[in-house]
């Protein structure tokens, strides 16, 4: 058991080392990130010395349940493939340009038409989707405004993490904890909307209220609408996103699996799109493109720290874990200690471990407050989800400085009020 916790210990130490001092390597001109390779560094070492014999992992990895990671991570990249496809196709910039130019010269008019936007988008696609692409817009719209980014940048990552959670689609955590609990997109959206509303209201008016003061000074700048790269492509993508989203939320009525249909509509998108090609004479490379632009590092990744979390409960620690969280308010204290947990060793590996801490029997309530601390836990650190991660990346790519410090201070305002918000209304709806 000692051993098992120390192996899993030191992989997440780690993780946070290298999220915080290199985050990415290159290599032959190519950007790597860095904590993948560790997790596999981690799952190699308790393969090879027998903590967790690789039959069992196997094993894991096939078996025929909805908290199988394979099936996870197929619904999960087809999802992203169809956002990032509409990006891809100019659909989201084009957004982004008109929000910016109905809100004229008022910065406050111009925050609420960003976080609405932000918001909206996000509950049909997912939060790492919505990060990538509004944080370049923003620092570049900022630049030539002559306006500080960090209020509508810090406003874009906390609406993109608080409503990511209306949805079981809207970040790999959802999924992970909900299909371990049984429960559908119908089910999950149900108890979920409340406690995002609530959350999503609570953070605009912090918000409105840390950057006052920034927000006083006019925008000096007018925008120019960016044209649809190819309207086929946004209408193909925006039909499938549609249909795809209506199939889920009947999936547990007709019995069919969300990663099934998900993975349907994107292999259905990636052939339309060959045919429609084929009778425009146009070249799909917005398809390369798109899956290019894939998180392939959440593959290896997220297999690994599957590895961690099999072990931790083949030794007994989970156990141990769980039960010491047992007793008191369990929505009180899943919410807590997942936000914790997530700020500690991400929130997907945390998401994998609380999965199998929420005991039997005991209701959805420490489901669903898990769920909202994996996604409201990215306020904190950069370490809490890897939107965090990705983030600060962009942002120092395109010379705007933010501190860990700065990332800590801000989030630190936002996440208890968004935090005590939806645990209150999950505990009155539950």
């Amino acid at each position: 058991m000692i051993t098992t916790g120390v192996i899993c210990g030191l992989t997440c130490l780690a993780m946070i080392v290298m999220i915080l001092w290199k985050p990415q390597i290159k290599w032959r001109g190519i950007h790597f990130d860095t904590y993948p390779p560790i997790a596999m560094l981690g799952c190699i070492t308790l393969l090879v010395s027998g903590h967790l014999p690789v039959s069992e992992y196997i094993k894991g990895l096939t078996a025929d349940t909805s908290v199988n990671p394979l099936k996870i991570l197929v619904l999960f990249f087809s999802m992203t493939f169809l956002s990032v496809y509409l990006d891809e196709a100019g659909l989201f910039r084009y957004l982004a340009g008109v929000t910016l130019k109905k809100a004229g010269s008022s910065q406050k008019k111009l925050l609420l038409f960003l976080y609405l936007t932000v918001s909206l988008l996000t509950v049909f696609t997912s939060n790492d989707i919505v990060v990538l692409t509004f944080t370049p817009f923003i620092c570049y719209f900022a630049k030539s405004a002559d306006i500080d980014p960090i209020p509508y940048l810090v406003t874009e990552f906390v609406a993109a993490n608080t409503f990511s959670m209306v949805f079981i689609i809207g970040n790999p955590t959802n999924i992970y904890l909900a299909t371990s609990a049984g429960l559908g997109f119908l089910p999950y959206a149900k108890v979920m909307v409340l406690p995002t509303l609530a959350a999503g209201t609570v953070v605009w008016f912090v918000l409105r209220f840390l950057f006052r003061k920034q927000l006083s000074k006019s925008v000096s700048t007018r925008v120019e609408l960016v044209k649809f790269k190819n309207r086929t492509a946004i209408v193909l993508g925006t039909a499938h996103l549609v249909v795809c989203t209506a199939m889920l939320v009947i999936s547990s009525y007709v019995e069919l699996p969300m990663w099934g249909i998900a993975a349907a509509s994107a292999g259905s998108l990636v052939l339309t799109t060959l045919i429609a090609a084929k009778i425009g004479c146009w070249r799909p490379k917005l398809i390369e493109r798109s899956i290019a632009r894939l998180p392939w590092p959440l593959v290896p990744f997220v297999l690994s720290m599957f590895a961690l979390v099999l072990s931790l409960n083949r030794s007994g620690l989970s156990a141990e874990i769980a039960k010491r969280m047992a007793g008191g308010n369990s929505i009180m204290v899943y919410g807590i200690t997942s936000v914790c947990a997530a700020n500690l060793i991400n929130n997907i590996p945390m998401s994998v471990l609380f999965s199998t801490l929420i005991p039997e029997g005991g209701g959805l309530g420490p489901v669903f407050a898990s769920i909202i601390g994996s996604n409201l836990g990215a306020y904190l650190t950069p370490i809490g989800a890897l939107a965090g991660i990705m983030w600060m990346s962009i942002l120092k790519t395109t010379g705007v400085q933010y501190s860990f410090g700065r990332f800590t201070k801000y989030g630190f305002c936002v996440v208890i009020p968004a935090l005590a918000a939806a645990l209150l209304v999950l505990g009155l709806i539950l």
